[in-house]
């Protein structure tokens, strides 16, 4: 990889200029990826608004191949195409040679997804919550980051393809703080939207929290049920991205590798892929394949993997790896320096029946998990974190909050003995998920 800092003004036909000097220059096969952004946060700390930043970005990225080799080289900012070009081609040389994989297309602008915000109603969204938090717990300190981001990409390539989109997302965080002598607490969740984002009922969740953690009491141990808040249930969901990622399949890493059309977790949990709702949407992944809606594990039942262009190429794959057939339209870049690799657009997983009161009140002893901290499981499965914020329940009432207590356990365990799944949802990240009630995961305490 090359970056490329300096150089003429920032072109508005910069792609065409390196698509067509880069087969000028010999290169068989390119794919340019541009991409700007444009955002402008409101912060606030200390109770306080400190600063309403703006940030604007611009970079591209061209990857080519030249005798079979393939070679990229990144710009960021004003970039001369001869000498971006001429990075690439020079890195190419130190590569050994592969087969293009590039999608075909047409011309086709998909438009913009979002709405943008005024910055000064997000000020008054962020004033409105900090003091909501404030009338409940004075002595709480206070801070907020809320923002609109407008990125624009823009992807093609020697095959005809040539996509755009605009896409607006309005985000950010709510955290509190309560300092005492001999004690510590941090509450906080993040908020995110296309149109709207309801930061006030982010600080009515936050307040309940504060409430549930004013009292401190001993926490249990041993082997008894878990309830993952959906803030803390992507610690379950991610080891299973890794376990449906096709590349993991295909390298044998996945224990899910030879469990196709088997029953892996709870017949009650149903995960799939809709890149057409929710925040995190698009029309195209970052090699020009469309997104699509996918049925990953239904009722318990691995259906699918998800695939980029390299990973879906190979034909046997399809007889030896069922699932397996071609992109499923989920090739997403690292970085822009980076190759596209198999990622999720979105992953949305089922409600259960229950709303959270009747979580609670079915269980006789148990611990939340809340907020954690460290690294959650990898793609075997294995967890051990410590809680940064939790509680007990007893008798079906939470009965104040657990510390130094850790949760270790399986997690493909843990979702074979699911207990059951709340009835509403919320985005954790990419994942759209409820609250999970588990078995099978131990407390320390």
């Amino acid at each position: 990889m090359a970056e490329i800092l300096k150089g003429n003004d920032f072109a508005a036909d910069l792609p065409e200029q390196l698509l067509k000097g880069a087969l000028t220059q010999g290169a068989q096969a390119v794919e340019v990826y541009q991409s700007s952004s444009f955002d402008r946060p409101a912060i606030f700390e200390g109770n306080r608004l400190k600063q309403v930043e703006t940030t604007q970005a611009e970079g591209v990225s061209l990857r080519l191949w030249k005798d079979g080799k393939p070679g990229v080289a990144v710009g960021y900012g004003p970039v001369e195409p001869a000498v971006l070009i001429e990075k690439a081609l020079a890195v190419s040389q130190l590569n050994q040679p592969e087969t293009p994989r590039l999608a075909s297309g047409e011309q086709k602008d998909f438009g913009q997804i979002g709405q943008s915000v005024p910055i000064e109603q997000l000020i008054d969204q962020g004033w409105a919550a900090i003091a909501h938090i404030k009338e409940h717990f004075p002595e709480a300190v206070c801070e907020a980051e809320l923002s609109c981001n407008v990125e624009t990409t823009r992807l093609l390539n020697s095959e005809g393809l040539d996509y755009r989109h605009q896409d607006t997302t309005l985000g950010g965080y709510l955290n509190a703080e309560l300092i005492g002598q001999d004690d510590f607490l941090s509450v906080g969740d993040g908020v995110i939207g296309r149109d709207r984002i309801d930061v006030m009922a982010t600080a009515s969740s936050i307040i309940e929290r504060m409430d549930w953690a004013q009292r401190t009491v001993a926490p249990i141990s041993g082997q008894v049920p878990i309830i993952f808040t959906a803030r803390a249930a992507g610690l379950l969901w991610s080891t299973l991205r890794s376990a449906l990622n096709g590349k993991n399949v295909k390298e044998g890493t996945s224990p899910w590798g030879d469990k196709w059309g088997d029953h892996v977790i709870s017949p009650a949990i149903t995960l799939r892929q809709d890149p057409h709702v929710g925040p995190y949407s698009c029309p195209f992944d970052d090699e020009g394949v469309l997104t699509q809606s996918i049925d990953f594990v239904e009722k318990g039942v691995v259906k699918s993997w998800y695939t980029d262009l390299t990973t879906g190429s190979t034909a046997r794959l399809s007889a030896e790896m069922p699932g397996i057939s071609g992109s499923s339209g989920n090739g997403i870049r690292p970085g822009l320096g980076g190759y596209p690799t198999p990622g999720l657009i979105n992953l949305l997983v089922t409600a259960g029946k229950l709303p959270w009161e009747a979580l609670i009140a079915q269980q006789t002893e148990a611990i939340i998990v809340d907020q954690m901290m460290g690294e959650g499981g990898d793609i075997t499965g294995n967890l051990s974190v410590n809680l940064e914020l939790g509680y007990r329940v007893r008798a079906g009432e939470i009965v104040g909050r657990v510390k130094d207590t850790m949760v270790s356990g399986n997690a493909y365990s843990a979702l074979k003995n699911l207990i059951a799944l709340g009835s509403d949802r919320q985005w954790n990240g990419s994942t759209y998920t409820p609250a999970v009630v588990v078995e099978g995961l131990f407390v320390t305490g």
